[in-house]
Parts: structure tokens; C-alpha cells; sequence
């Protein structure tokens, strides 16, 4: 697949976890660290002009889709054979414009995510809903989407990545053999980070609650896809990327 060349800059991997964000940042003097933010923007505005950033959440949004999902994630379940499952597919654009916000309570949440089914099917061949854990992702894809539409800078440096992807790239195409919610799955991709080159500054970091251990091993591993990126050997799924009708490719790096 096409890679994509970017010159040295700052470079973050970004995962959410448990209603912020975290990432693993890395300066080109070679400074390592993990933040802990509550806003994306937060993040966007305090890293240096033309910092890298390849994050866990979908960018480029179909107005329809046709299949399983979008392309991205159509081609990401082609490579994932036995973790397809930590692929969620996204609905159409306008149930992320109508139903990104935060809901405040239980009823009001209960009844989004219905709403948010009903809208999917109308907008999608063959007619799809949308699951549990997408519709939780609702809130962080607008979130980016609305920064990305109004600042095509930024939307030219903000690349959407998938950990497990990228811990299956990175193995010379194996996908990891343990889940990630075991200490054998934690430790084999601890493990793969230290062979890529994750150093002491971040594997010793105190983790910032409310983090697990696995959202920063997520954050380091798009940590390295933001390297390959930078670096122009970065592969994506599809190649060539698809578009959105505001230009936002539809494309997952790793």
C-alpha cells in the first residue's frame, strides 16, 4: 500500500480512555511523556505548529454507507481475522451531526441510542443499526470531526489509526495472540513496544488516572504508526483513501 511522507515534527499516539483523552507524545529532541486531556482541542492547541497525530477514533465520515461499514473499516476486518470484533463501524454522517453530544442521564442516553439505530438503518445498504460501543464513540468523532472540517491545516496532520491494526503491522503482519484484557495480552504487547523502539520515558511514566494500562499501550503503539507516517512508510486501509464530502480521507494508517 501507498505510504505518505511527513517531515520531523512532534508526534503523538492518542487513545480515549474513560471520557478523556491520552497520548503518547514524542518531540524531535527525542523528549518522551504521556498526557492525560480532556478535550481533543486541548491537545491540538498545546503541541508545537505542525505537530503528527495518529488517533483511535474514526475521521471521514460517509454521508451513506454501503456494507459493513465504512471502507476503513471494511479493510481493517480483512487483516484483523480473529479481533474483527475491535472494529466498530461508524454510521452516517448525519447520526454523528445528531447525536454527538454528551447525554446526561440514563433515559436520555436510552433513547438516543434508539434514535441513533433508527437513523443508521435509513442510511446505510444493506439497512445497519449501530452498536453499543459505536454509538459510545458518538461524542469523540464529533468532537475531532468539528475541529477537522474548520481547519484544513490540522486535518492535513491528524491521521485516524487502530491499535490492533497497528500491533498486527508492527508483527510483521501476526495479529496478537492474547486479548488485551489479560496479563499475557498486556505483556506481548509491551513487549512488541519495546522492539519498535518505545523507550524508559514512557514505559516507567505513572499512568494518569483514569487510564489503563491498556489505553497507553494503545497510545504508544499509534505512537509508533505516527513515526511511520512522518517517516513515509506508513500503509493504509484502503489505498487510496476515500473522501468524505467535506475532503476528509476515510483511511486507517498503520
Amino acid at each position: 500500500m501507498t505510504a505518505i511522507g511527513l517531515g520531523e515534527r512532534t508526534l503523538a499516539g492518542v487513545d480515549v480512555a474513560k471520557g478523556h483523552w491520552i497520548a503518547a507524545i514524542e518531540h524531535p529532541d527525542g523528549r518522551a511523556e504521556l498526557r492525560l486531556i480532556s478535550a481533543f482541542r486541548d491537545l491540538t492547541d498545546r503541541l508545537p505548529g505542525g505537530s503528527l497525530i495518529v488517533v483511535d477514533m474514526p475521521i471521514g465520515l460517509p454521508d451513506r454507507i454501503v456494507g459493513t461499514g465504512r471502507a476503513a473499516e471494511q479493510a481493517t476486518r480483512n487483516v484483523l481475522r480473529n479481533r474483527r470484533s475491535s472494529v466498530f463501524s461508524m454510521p452516517g454522517r448525519a447520526v454523528v451531526e445528531a447525536h454527538g453530544i454528551r447525554m446526561r442521564t440514563r433515559l436520555s442516553i436510552a433513547e438516543a441510542f434508539v434514535r441513533a439505530g433508527q437513523l443508521a438503518r435509513t442510511l446505510s445498504d444493506p439497512p445497519r443499526g449501530i452498536s453499543i460501543q459505536g454509538f459510545g464513540l458518538l461524542p469523540y468523532v464529533a468532537e475531532i470531526d468539528a475541529l477537522l472540517r474548520v481547519d484544513r491545516d490540522l486535518a492535513g496532520r491528524v491521521f485516524e489509526g487502530h491499535p490492533e491494526l497497528a500491533f498486527a503491522v508492527l508483527n510483521d503482519g501476526a495479529e496478537m495472540e492474547f486479548a488485551k484484557t489479560n496479563p499475557a495480552g498486556l505483556a506481548e504487547r509491551h513487549d512488541l513496544l519495546v522492539r519498535h523502539g518505545i523507550g524508559p520515558e514512557l514505559l516507567a511514566a505513572a499512568l494518569p488516572r483514569p487510564a489503563a494500562e491498556d489505553d497507553w499501550l494503545d497510545a504508544c503503539v499509534l505512537l509508533l504508526v505516527a513515526r511511520r507516517v512522518a517517516a513515509g512508510v506508513a500503509l493504509s486501509f484502503p489505498d487510496p483513501p476515500e473522501r468524505d464530502r467535506f475532503g476528509l480521507p476515510i483511511a486507517i494508517r498503520a
